[in-house]
């Protein structure tokens, strides 16, 4: 645990994401080091997406109840994830459930943009979202109703995905990229992370699983149904402590579920 907490060490990391300078040794940097790598897709974004779940693979209960599957160290986790990237983005389920700020209070760092896609424009304005707090972007559908602004935030249009529904996640990088928003955090939920990397469209994947079992609730990842295990995505992984949760660091690298191709 003392290794993904050191705040020295945090504070280089926060240093290296400003000057692009080599991060240091040791887990942070191991951790953490291949965000801050110059991005290799045509996009130009580095994509990491992110999932708390229970050891049986559930990220919430059928109720939707959520908070809080992973422990303290989890939570320290998320935020920095949040500090080290220029945007942070979630779904408008996600934004329905726990109204989240968003923000990294729980750590040093900058906040980042916060991002909602909400495809056919059905969030209210009485998010705090909405109301207070960064900068603010809100993704919807280019033929879905609305004004320009929700609140405090922007509304951008985009197109659809005409085959998996939603927006397109291709388009969503190009619209982040074009603001200079090019370090982007996929945090939730299950779905909108799910899309991600159905697209082919996530360079890391960070899990973590906590020792709890619940036998029902919402899945993590929600992919087309795959007939052969052998059509299953397989990878490696690295496996970190975060007591009493693991962490899992995923290189993806891009690559799509073969039931997804």
């Amino acid at each position: 645990m003392d290794g993904l907490t050191g705040i020295r060490d945090w504070g280089e990391l926060l240093a290296v994401r400003e000057s692009g300078a080599p991060p240091p040794s040791g887990a942070l940097g191991a951790l953490f080091g291949p965000l801050l790598a110059p991005p290799r897709a045509a996009d130009g974004c580095m994509v990491v997406g992110r999932l708390a779940q229970t050891l049986d693979g559930r990220i919430a209960t059928a109720s939707g109840s959520s908070q809080w599957i992973g422990g303290e160290g989890d939570i320290l986790h998320t935020h920095r994830l949040r500090a080290l990237c220029d945007a942070v983005v979630v779904g408008a389920g996600t934004v329905r459930q726990d109204d989240p700020r968003l923000t990294t209070r729980e750590c040093a760092g900058p906040h980042p943009v916060r991002v909602v896609l909400d495809t056919d424009r059905r969030l209210s304005g009485e998010y705090r979202l909405f109301r207070e707090g960064p900068p603010t972007l809100l993704l919807a559908a280019e033929d879905a109703v609305g004004s320009d602004r929700l609140g405090i935030a922007e509304v951008v249009r985009l197109p659809r995905d005409p085959a998996q529904g939603g927006l397109d996640i291709p388009a969503i990088l190009g619209a982040l990229a074009a603001r200079g928003l090019r370090r982007i955090f996929v945090e939730g939920g299950g779905v909108t992370v799910s899309r991600f990397l159905a697209a082919g469209c996530i360079d890391r994947l960070h899990v973590t699983v906590a020792p709890v079992l619940l036998g029902s609730g919402i899945p993590a990842f929600t992919l087309p149904e795959a007939a052969r295990i052998a059509d299953g995505l397989r990878f490696a992984w690295t496996v970190h402590a975060m007591p009493p949760d693991v962490l899992f660091d995923i290189a993806l690298d891009r690559v799509r579920p073969g039931v997804c191709r």
